[in-house]
């Protein structure tokens, strides 16, 4: 059995992250600390959200900064302003008790680029950031990316999908000195991850991959409920009125849908908002808000805007259809039964779709229930 100290861990972090409730390492955690803290190497980590990843990278890479320099010398990219944004604020967790000052910024798109660009002149060591955003800084000479030695991509293959190929190519290109080193974490591989890899990676980079089927977490409650087009949302409602005091979030596949089931819930006096890929950054930071402080109980969302999310105390997730991606599946069940509570993850399906419940009962080797809801 594994100790953060026995990882390598310096004692000030063991003591912070002991605070915010880390005490006993995951096994990404485990198996990617000590190669990160020890050797100067390229490093492919393959997991799921919510493995935490986070202090898998953030840890070594407090490690390594060099206080007394002003240079940026770490840089770590993520998807969406939720997940760098999250990224930051553990990292500055992370540093409560350190005897270094290491000081970490944050930039993304949706808030005004010279806000961030006044924030960049102070000493900052880490920068957290979108590519998009970080793209326009490096253009406008608001960022110097020429001393960093480590780069962290997360969630590779998400940033991929978002469209920022060719921001992560440039960026790649910009840091390119002969002791930078790349640290990739992705849920799955596809030929663009492997592509990446090949052009900016060592070909001996190490590898570590989570087992997939220990992440779905073991204290889900999977089940689905039988339903037809016409009786879905009416048997998602009769769902909601048992559980009056309980909080979760209903997944759809699309932003129609998760506009108009969020309509049809407001209507039918549910406490409920939706949050969808084409609503205004500000928009989409009051639902977040209130969703957090629990004064909106129900969140309605697409696959690709939930990322990032990690809201406490969520004791369902609903799933108004079932994701088009397996991994999604995981990603969404995820948002529920965090730091070692239950939860319950139902999916509404239609006769058809009773094959992919199989599917994805052997694919992710889970137990599905049948309930009548």
């Amino acid at each position: 059995m594994s100790t953060f100290s026995s990882l390598g861990v310096q004692k000030e972090y063991i003591k912070s992250i002991k605070e915010i409730g880390i005490s006993i390492p995951t096994e990404i955690q485990e198996k990617t600390i000590p190669t990160l803290l020890k050797s100067k190497t390229d490093f492919i980590g393959l997991a799921q959200t919510g493995t935490g990843k986070t202090a898998a990278f953030g840890l070594p890479i407090l490690h390594h900064i060099d206080a007394d320099s002003e240079h940026i010398q770490a840089l770590i990219l993520s998807p969406t302003r939720e997940l760098v944004q999250q990224i930051k604020k553990q990292l500055f967790k992370f540093t409560k008790y350190s005897n270094q000052r290491i000081f970490v910024e944050a930039v993304f798109g949706g808030e005004k680029i010279d806000r961030q660009m006044n924030n960049l002149k102070r000493t900052t060591h880490i920068v957290v950031a979108t590519p998009g955003r970080l793209i326009d800084l490096i253009e406008r000479g608001a960022v110097d990316i020429s001393h960093v030695n480590t780069v962290v991509l997360d969630e590779a293959d998400e940033m991929l999908s978002m469209g920022f190929k060719q921001d992560l190519n440039r960026i790649l290109k910009f840091t390119t000195t002969s002791n930078r080193k790349t640290w990739l974490f992705s849920a799955t591989m596809p030929d663009e991850i492997k592509r990446i890899v090949k052009t900016y990676m060592d070909a001996n980079a190490p590898r570590v991959e989570i087992n997939r089927n220990a992440l779905v977490n073991a204290n889900i409650r999977h089940q689905f409920a039988r339903t037809t087009l016409k009786e879905k949302t009416d048997d998602i409602v009769t769902f909601l009125e048992k559980r009056q005091a309980h909080r979760g979030i209903i997944f759809c596949r699309t932003k129609a849908g998760a506009q108009n089931l969020s309509k049809q819930l407001i209507e039918e006096g549910f406490s409920a908002a939706a949050l969808e890929g084409d609503m205004q950054q500000k928009e989409r930071d009051k639902v977040m808000r209130a969703f957090k402080n629990e004064s909106l109980q129900y969140l309605i969302s697409t696959d690709v805007s939930a990322r990032g999310i990690d809201v406490k105390g969520l004791e369902f997730v609903v799933h108004h259809q079932l994701p088009e991606k397996l991994e999604y599946y995981t990603h969404r069940s995820g948002r529920t039964a965090r730091a070692g509570k239950t939860g319950i993850s139902i999916a509404f399906v239609l006769p058809s779709e009773i094959e992919k419940i199989h599917q994805i009962q052997k694919e992710l080797n889970i137990k599905f229930t049948e309930v009548n809801v």
